[in-house]
């Protein structure tokens, strides 16, 4: 049988170390982040958890590329470990799919596969298991723990059934769309029997939008001079439900086109993050004049209910009525431009970094 590196360095004897490649975060970053504020290197690591401890070291397959990222990259003071700033000279640090190499933790044992916090390199020692999530339902492509049924699927099934609270026959609209949680709001509300408007920057992802995802209409934003006279022409009854990715001038826009007693889940603002200086949101007015709700919410705030989700999307996705596009990048050196490309649309659909295929 033939044994491929990767597979022979699994095999190799416990208490071996064996090379360990890395996606190192250079240093703080001002503006638009570039590849080369990261830097791939090669360290060792030793294939056994120290004696008497409880962490759990894993061997990484996939790596999740996220928008949140851009903001650990700034050096500032955060209570939220989650949101914590990267050290510089350190490997870059989120989440991802991984196989249990090996454990001292009573909950995990070799070869579980997992998801969760894990380092930006082939092999980490997760010193904090309990934040792991273990992995029972291989059925399904196990990069989807990236996206439909990780971080991206929380942020989208919580964000609109809790902060949202749709009802049928509703007019929701989704920014950055086709994105790793855009995607899934605009099919969960669908099938919630709403009316559904995403935006997207190109034709190819607007026909996304359509013809995969079910969205009743799509546009390209950056063919369109006037958002507000767009939202018009689309919701001429106004809007329902805002699912907020984006931010800036396209708030602005919205909050002149929600209804009365509108609710908008913010979750990311996408268009701020790479700015020194943030624009301004000028209509914050008609939050009063129409009783608008919005809500600021972020994912790990419902990981203690990752069991709904579960049983929420399982079905479907064995049913065929729930699609998901990745973008899948090739070994771990494709890192830092997958990271990248993520703030100039580079990506269509979920953007994954695929380290090593088990």
């Amino acid at each position: 049988m033939k044994v491929s590196a990767g597979d022979s360095r699994d095999m190799a004897a416990e208490g071996e170390a064996v090379s360990n490649k890395q996606v190192i975060f250079k240093n703080y970053v001002t503006g638009f982040p570039k590849e080369s504020d990261m830097y791939l290197t090669t360290s060792s690591i030793n294939l056994q958890v120290p004696e008497g401890s409880d962490a759990v070291l894993v061997k990484n397959l996939f790596l999740s590329c996220d928008p949140y990222m851009r903001g650990r990259m700034k050096n500032f003071p955060s209570d939220d470990p989650q949101f914590s700033p990267f050290h510089p000279g350190s490997p870059v640090f989120g989440l991802g799919v991984a196989k249990v190499v090996d454990s001292g933790h009573p909950k995990f044992k070799k070869g579980d596969l997992v998801w969760g916090p894990t380092k930006w390199e082939e092999y980490t020692l997760v010193s904090s298991p309990d934040h792991l999530f273990k992995i029972h339902h291989t059925d399904i492509p196990l990069s989807y723990y990236t996206g439909l049924l990780g971080m991206p699927g929380i942020t989208a099934y919580f964000g609109l059934n809790d902060i949202c609270t749709p009802k049928k026959g509703e007019r929701v609209y989704v920014s950055a769309a086709s994105g790793a949680v855009g995607q899934l709001v605009g099919q969960f509300a669908k099938l919630m029997g709403c009316y559904v408007v995403g935006s997207a920057g190109s034709k190819e992802k607007v026909d996304l939008l359509k013809d995969k995802f079910g969205f009743d209409e799509a546009f390209n934003y950056k063919e369109e001079h006037d958002w507000d006279a767009t939202l018009k022409r689309y919701f001429p009854e106004g809007i329902d439900i805002y699912f907020e990715n984006v931010g800036g001038k396209m708030l602005d826009a919205v909050l002149l086109n929600m209804r009365v007693h509108g609710r908008i889940a913010a979750c990311g603002m996408i268009s701020q993050y790479n700015l020194q200086q943030p624009e301004g949101v000028h209509n914050l007015m008609t939050i009063v004049y129409k009783r608008i709700l919005i809500k600021g919410f972020v994912s790990f705030d419902y990981f203690g209910q990752y069991s709904k989700i579960l049983d929420y999307v399982l079905p479907y996705i064995r049913e065929g009525k729930i699609s998901y596009v990745e973008d899948i990048a090739d070994g771990i050196e494709s890192a830092p431009a997958a990271l990248v490309g993520l703030f100039s649309g580079r990506n269509v659909g979920k953007q994954v970094v695929a380290v090593a295929h088990d």
